[in-house]
C-alpha cells in the first residue's frame, strides 16, 4: 500500500503554485488602489465621473434590452473564429492524420455551411 504522507506531499507543489499565484493577483490588485489612496490619486470629482467615452450622456438606462439580432452575430462570429482556431491545427497535421482526418473536417465544415445558410435563411445576418 502507498504511504499517504508521501503521496500528499506530491501535492505541495501545486499547492505553493497556487498560493503564490493567489498572493501575486492579490497584490495585483489592492497594492494600485491603496498606492492610490495613499497618494491622493484617489479624488474622485464630478469631472472624473462624467462620461468618458462618447462625451455626452446615454440617452437611455444602461439596462435596457438589446436587439436579440446582437447576440446571433456574437455567436456566429465566436462559432466561424472558433472553425479558423481548428483549421490551423488541422492544416499542420493533416499528413499524419491522413484521409480520416480530410473527411472528417470536410464534414465539419460541411456542418458549418449548413448552419451559415440556415442562419443566412432566416435573416440573422439582415441589419436594418
Amino acid at each position: 500500500m502507498v504511504d499517504q504522507a508521501s503521496y500528499l506531499a506530491q501535492y505541495l507543489p501545486i499547492l505553493i503554485f497556487l498560493g503564490i499565484a493567489l498572493a501575486l493577483s492579490a497584490a495585483f490588485v489592492f497594492l494600485p488602489m491603496g498606492v492610490a489612496r495613499l497618494t491622493g490619486a484617489h479624488n474622485p470629482t464630478a469631472e472624473k465621473l462624467s462620461e468618458y467615452e462618447c462625451g455626452f450622456p446615454a440617452f437611455e438606462d444602461p439596462r435596457s434590452q438589446f436587439d436579440v439580432r446582437f447576440y446571433l452575430v456574437a455567436i456566429l462570429f465566436i462559432i466561424f473564429d472558433l472553425e479558423a482556431a481548428f483549421l490551423f491545427p488541422w492544416a499542420v497535421s493533416l499528413k499524419e492524420t491522413g484521409w480520416a482526418g480530410w473527411t472528417t473536417m470536410m464534414v465539419f465544415l460541411g456542418e458549418l455551411v449548413i448552419g451559415f445558410i440556415y442562419a443566412w435563411k432566416k435573416g440573422a445576418l439582415d441589419w436594418e
